[in-house]
């Protein structure tokens, strides 16, 4: 492996940047950033990935590039949180998400989901998991954290994010906590805005900070930024990502982190809309973030470079920096990034898919009510409810195809309707008529709190005398909407996998564990 001693400035500025492009095969602008701009690390998403035997040839020859172009092994980056945010194929083990886990009550589900990730990461060539989440969800109206966090306490993030952090580091792979200094109590996505955050450092300090410094204390390796304003904090109006403030002064002095920082992708609109992606890029470089992001668009990366290079130039900015920098990077590659051998065996082998089907009988929650059950073949009984739809840029993408209502219907050889996802008035009064049939109806919610449309229709099942099961298909919230006697459980994702573990529950077959306090 290249020593950094044996690198050219831009060979150091390669290692520091991550990017990703949209096929399943290696794009010609990924290899070109690859080989003329030493660029030395990648990110796959679902728009990547088609099965396990495609991944791991990927993941092979994207390794095969960096170590022929840049000297060096790549980091192969993914999101693979669990539950709505995760990237790996269906021949994967895909476990559920972090909300849903903790109302599990047992924080060795949370280490065994995490270890059975990194597991199966590794075993395609994986080296980086960009999780767990460790955001405290103390705002409701959260739009892009919510059930990606463990909880609305600091204690309960502690509880089970530690854990999902261990279990993916004994795995094998990177794991990395995010979003510093704290993403729960913003009601803007900064996908596609710029929250705002008016807390002190002080009252960061009593809820937001605890889960990074306990981690920190239990051995984190990676910590995510969040490009968000803290303008108690950082007075130049920049977002922590930007800030030297938040990221040297906060983290790694106060706090002691000496692992490697990461910034969230640059291209997100928090970035990309107020600052520009490559002067984002260049002021996280000099904030002192190690790792930068730019996700989607390799072209960017080389406007970054060269930025990035002018300014060392111009001694705009310290070469010693970047040699940090890099310096830890190689060091963590020389730990996880070397992969010899996949193993496509392992990925959704039966140990991990049986373990993971238990886990997640245990994070259905009944969170108001009691369960009718439901026999096979029930003519009393209907399943309605909306596609899923991509609510946020964190989300994976959305197989239109796919619905909760047509899934469940097919199962029990009951009647379904799919609505749409924010019903009219007529919409309503239609699915309305159509239920008047069935004694029975359960409702899948999505998202009802910004999509009012579901929430009033359940309503108007509820006074025509319909005995109503809701079940809430992300936030838990949701369920809070609802005024009336209905049976109200909460399964947190829309996926397959979810929908599988409600069925032995909606038969009446399991007894649901799961347990999650909001107000009802």
């Amino acid at each position: 492996m290249k020593t950094i001693e044996q690198m050219s400035l831009r060979d150091k500025l390669g290692q520091m940047f991550v990017t990703g492009f949209a096929t399943k095969e290696l794009s010609s602008d990924m290899k070109e950033v690859i080989e003329h701009y030493k660029v030395g690390n990648m990110i796959l998403f679902s728009h990547n990935i088609d099965n396990k035997y495609q991944l791991g040839s990927l993941v092979k020859e994207l390794q095969q590039w960096f170590t022929e172009h840049t000297g060096v092994p790549g980091f192969i980056t993914i999101d693979q949180e669990g539950g709505r945010v995760t990237r790996m194929p269906k021949d994967a083990t895909n476990v559920a998400g972090a909300m849903a886990i903790a109302s599990s009550g047992r924080p060795e589900n949370a280490y065994a989901a995490g270890r059975m990730t990194a597991r199966e990461l590794r075993a395609l060539g994986i080296n980086f998991n960009l999780a767990p989440v460790m955001d405290v969800n103390n705002n409701a109206l959260n739009p892009v954290i919510n059930v990606r966090s463990y909880g609305d306490t600091a204690q309960k993030v502690i509880e089970y994010g530690i854990p999902m952090m261990k279990g993916i580091l004994d795995g094998g792979v990177m794991a990395t906590l995010k979003h510093f200094p704290g993403h729960g109590d913003t009601n803007t996505d900064s996908h596609i805005g710029l929250p705002v955050i008016e807390k002190t450092l002080e009252e960061l300090e009593e809820l937001e900070l605890l889960p990074f410094k306990a981690a920190i204390e239990q051995g984190a390796q990676a910590i995510m930024s969040a490009h968000i304003l803290f303008p108690q904090i950082e007075k130049t109006g920049v977002p922590g990502t930007m800030s030297h403030t938040i990221i040297t002064k906060l983290l790694k002095e106060k706090l002691g982190y000496q692992g490697l920082v990461v910034s969230d992708c640059m291209e997100m609109a928090a970035i990309k809309q107020y600052y520009g992606t490559a002067q984002g890029a260049l002021a996280a470089v000099k904030a002192g973030v190690d790792l930068v992001f730019i996700s989607h668009t390799p072209s960017v990366v080389k406007e970054a470079i060269h930025l990035i290079e002018e300014a060392v130039a111009s001694g705009d900015l310290d070469e010693a920096i970047i040699d940090t920098a890099v310096r830890k990077i190689l060091a963590y590659k020389a730990q996880y990034a070397v992969i010899e051998e996949l193993d496509y065996e392992v990925v959704g082998c039966d140990v991990h898919r049986r373990a993971n089907e238990l886990m997640r009988t245990e994070t259905i929650c009944r969170m108001k009510g009691d369960i009718a059950p439901i026999r096979i073949g029930d003519e009393q009984v209907v399943f309605m409810g909306s596609y899923s739809y991509r609510s946020d840029l964190a989300s994976s993408s959305v197989n239109q195809e796919f619905s909760f209502p047509q899934y469940m219907g097919e199962r029990f050889h009951a009647a379904y309707e799919v609505i749409d996802i924010d019903p009219s008035e007529e919409q309503q009064n239609a699915a309305l008529l159509k239920a008047q049939g069935y004694k029975h109806i359960v409702f899948g919610l999505f998202n009802a709190r910004e999509n009012k449309g579901q929430l009033a229709l359940v309503q108007k099942l509820l006074a025509s005398g319909c005995q109503v099961t809701a079940i809430t298909l992300g936030r838990p919230y949701d369920l809070a909407l609802i005024d009336g006697e209905f049976c109200g459980l909460s399964a947190f994702e829309y996926t397959a996998d979810a929908f599988q573990s409600l069925i032995p529950i909606l038969k009446g077959e399991v007894e649901p564990t799961a347990n999650i306090t909001i107000q009802l």
